[in-house]
């Protein structure tokens, strides 16, 4: 609890005591009026500020002016009638505990999300001439060494060249078990170093690490609202003049339907239905529940390493029936190992050497097994005009002899005469070819352990259909789609193809479609589907920058877990939305009728807002999910 809370909660129990004081203990007359005046300003004088401010900044109707204009003129009524002024001042009392009863939930949403700001890197070690000097992460430049030691935050992405030491990245993935990295692995920022002194070689600057992308996403989450939250606040825009238009009619229109009548007009009962009607409707259950309780939920996403970019992606995620996955590195491991060689013209390490020189410098996933199958890449070779043919694979001049090397499109297409691997199942096939067909090697990737699961159980929760596609043959393709039970694969396309399949699938009618991918060529599918999904923590930066929801750790069963929460929170939110106005509009019918008194209306207000902000704040947690 704050200072500001503190506050709150003391005021809130002073003019309790006070309350209790003035209604139970006798007082002359002449002392009850100053005491209960006394008691209502101590509670309520910075409702009236605001109130005021509304007016003079012309935003007059918001909840304050209803609360300030309900509790004076039951006040006034009071002193006119029966001298009782509890109600008037119980008003306002009930409502600043409803306040601070919100403003302690809202603190606790948003402890769940600035608790990933701990990751923040204060500072970086830079080793200068056998010293350990400390620098902003700012200023370390690309290929610097930088040292972590015992307990301390990796500062900015890089690549171990020196030590071991176990990681704990709980706080960027959920993942509570730590990471034992050593040298050329890859480390990303916000880890914590357990053990051990590593010397880390910068492969970003820090504004484009992963702990400064992560505090971005998070922080601008709040920015982008979902429908229901859109709808709540046009719905106020409408809602509290219609009310405070509906309470003048219900105070002025009956008195003059009986003068009309020749009866007498009591004008003093229908001013206090007008005022509980004005406690009644005051809209703050739904004008606060309702974003609360996407707020809550980003920060239980963000615990479990799921970063949701805005609510209006939540309200999306949630209704999702079509999950369409790239496979490399999405279903599976994206790492690659040469399992058979087979050539008639050369020898296989003859073969592995023209390959690991033509594929020397892309980043393409297969790419680096084929480097690694053959480690002696500074032998004097030379290569020229290298061009990647997208979809395809890539062609380069090899001391002086042009040279093909790719799947059997390329080879179709440059009229080779080529031949099918006997063991084509198992992985991906790469063709090597001159003027004639020199030979192929055989990759394999690993299923992820828990891909399996996660088809099954987004089955399970309802999703009605899973897609795959890959650039892989048709062999490779439905093998591991047979393995996976995934319902639809599309194989052997071009990065371009997974876009025109996408929309395929959109414009079928088919539902929410959401796109699962971690690449550079996954951008666009991830940009044009209904909410895309980057496997966060080995995904490049443009995959993450254009997908809706990242996911930290790359397990594909936190795809469940995101579809999970979005609908339990979506859940809480119409259960709100349904619950307030239900509440209200059937306490503002008795009110107008004379059946509700202030205190039901303290109710239908304060009461209602605390139990749909207690339903809201359930959206944080998400064990079950």
């Amino acid at each position: 609890m704050n200072k500001k809370q503190r506050q709150n909660l003391i005021r809130i129990a002073i003019t309790a005591i006070m309350l209790t004081a003035l209604h139970f203990v006798s007082f002359d007359s002449c002392w009850r009026f100053p005491g209960y005046f006394a008691s209502y300003i101590l509670i309520s004088y910075d409702i009236i500020r605001k109130a005021f401010n509304g007016i003079k900044n012309k935003r007059p109707l918001d909840e304050n002016l209803l609360m300030t204009v309900a509790s004076v003129g039951a006040f006034v009524l009071a002193a006119c009638e029966s001298g009782d002024y509890t109600e008037a001042v119980a008003v306002m009392l009930f409502y600043q505990i409803g306040e601070l009863f919100q403003s302690y939930a809202v603190g606790k949403s948003r402890q769940s999300i600035s608790s990933l700001m701990d990751i923040r890197p204060d500072y970086a070690n830079i080793e200068k001439d056998g010293q350990i000097i400390r620098v902003d992460p700012d200023e370390v430049a690309i290929g610097s060494i930088i040292v972590a030691k015992p307990g301390e935050k990796i500062p900015i992405d890089g690549v171990v060249t020196e030590g071991r030491a176990d990681l704990d990245t709980a706080a960027l993935t959920g993942e509570s078990i730590p990471t034992n990295v050593t040298v050329g692995d890859s480390v990303i920022s916000g880890a914590i170093n357990t053990n051990g002194v590593l010397k880390i070689r910068t492969e970003k600057e820090f504004g484009e690490s992963t702990v400064s992308k992560i505090l971005d996403l998070t922080e601008n989450a709040g920015s982008r609202k979902a429908k229901s939250e859109e709808f709540i606040a046009k719905f106020a825009r409408i809602y509290t003049p219609a009310v405070v238009l509906g309470a003048i009619a219900l105070f002025i229109l009956p008195p003059i339907f009986s003068i009309i009548s020749q009866n007498e007009p009591q004008w003093n009962v229908w001013l206090y239905r007008a005022l509980t009607f004005l406690v009644i409707s005051c809209p703050c259950a739904l004008v606060i529940s309702i974003p609360l309780s996407f707020f809550a939920g980003i920060g239980g996403a963000s615990r479990k390493g799921i970063l949701v970019k805005g609510s209006n992606f939540f309200e999306t995620l949630a209704k999702v029936d079509v999950v369409v996955f790239d496979k490399t590195g999405t279903l599976t491991e994206g790492k690659f190992d040469v399992t058979a060689v087979h050539s008639d013209r050369m020898t296989e390490k003859e073969l592995l050497h023209i390959v690991a020189h033509v594929e020397a410098n892309s980043n393409h996933p297969i790419a680096a097994p084929l480097k690694n199958a053959y480690p002696h890449i500074g032998d004097g070779c030379d290569v020229a005009d290298i061009e990647e043919m997208p979809g395809l694979g890539i062609k380069a001049t090899v001391n002086g002899k042009k040279v093909f090397v790719g799947n059997d499109k390329l080879m179709k297409q440059i009229g080779a005469n080529y031949h099918e691997c006997h063991r084509a199942s198992e992985g991906t096939v790469i063709h090597v070819a001159d003027n004639d067909y020199l030979g192929h090697v055989l990759i394999t990737d690993i299923v992820k352990p828990n891909s399996v699961k996660a088809i099954a159980e987004l089955k399970q929760i309802g999703v009605r259909q899973t897609v795959m596609l890959t650039g892989d043959n048709k062999t490779v393709a439905k093998k591991i789609a047979a393995a996976l039970n995934i319902d639809e694969i599309k194989s052997e396309l071009l990065p371009t193809d997974k876009v025109s399949i996408l929309e395929e699938i959109i414009n079928s009618n088919a539902g929410k479609t959401a796109f699962v991918g971690d690449g550079i060529n996954d951008a666009p599918a991830l940009s044009r589907a209904d909410v895309g999904i980057a496997m966060g923590a080995l995904g490049s930066d443009a995959a993450i920058e254009a997908a809706d929801v990242v996911l930290m750790d790359d397990d594909p069963l936190k795809i469940v877990t995101a579809v999970k929460i979005a609908r339990k929170c979506l859940g809480i939110v119409q259960q709100n939305i349904v619950f307030a106005l239900a509440v209200k509009f059937a306490c503002l019918i008795l009110g107008a009728v004379g059946i509700a008194n202030m205190w039901l209306a303290i109710f239908a207000d304060v009461g209602v807002m605390i139990l749909a902000i207690l339903n809201a704040i359930r959206a944080m947690f998400v064990k079950d999910c």
